[in-house]
């Protein structure tokens, strides 16, 4: 079982040749430049990499840049290969990564949340307090009552 510094290196190494490997190497035009790789993580004997990959444009060139990754497998997976000159290459998988989708989608409660706060803020602007301004009794209160404390 390898360290989690040489996995955390293959990984930094295949997130590197993949990305120049899809811009410059593969001529499929279902991944052009829509492809952006976010991350890669390899399993700690080696043998495994997932690349997330996010995808600018809709539902469908999300797919097909998910069939172009899918049928350009190989020749990334020799490129990484060559690159790393270990004795075994790590076999890719490739996950669109939900990164933009959440981060959307936590935008969105943001914006709720200060719309609901201004709602509040103006709707207090002009409240005053129910009681007095220090509803607190103090020991001079009581002796202007006429009662004592004994």
């Amino acid at each position: 079982m390898a360290d989690n510094a040489r996995a955390k290196k293959l990984a930094d190494l295949i997130r590197e040749v993949v990305a120049e490997k899809l811009q410059r190497g593969i001529k499929d035009p279902r991944l052009g430049t829509h492809v952006t790789i976010t991350d890669t993580r390899v399993t700690g004997d080696l043998r495994e990499a997932t690349v997330f990959y996010t995808v600018y444009g809709d539902d469908e060139d999300r797919a097909s840049a998910a069939a172009g990754l899918e049928s350009a497998k190989g020749i990334l997976r020799s490129a990484v290969g060559r690159a790393a000159g270990t004795k075994f290459t790590p076999t890719l998988a490739f996950v669109a990564d939900a990164l933009p989708e959440n981060a959307r989608t936590i935008e969105d409660l943001l914006d709720k949340a200060r719309a609901s706060d201004a709602k509040v803020r103006e709707a207090s602007s002009g409240a005053t307090y129910a009681g007095e301004a220090d509803p607190y009794r103090k020991p001079e209160d009581e002796d202007e009552e006429g009662t004592t404390a004994e």
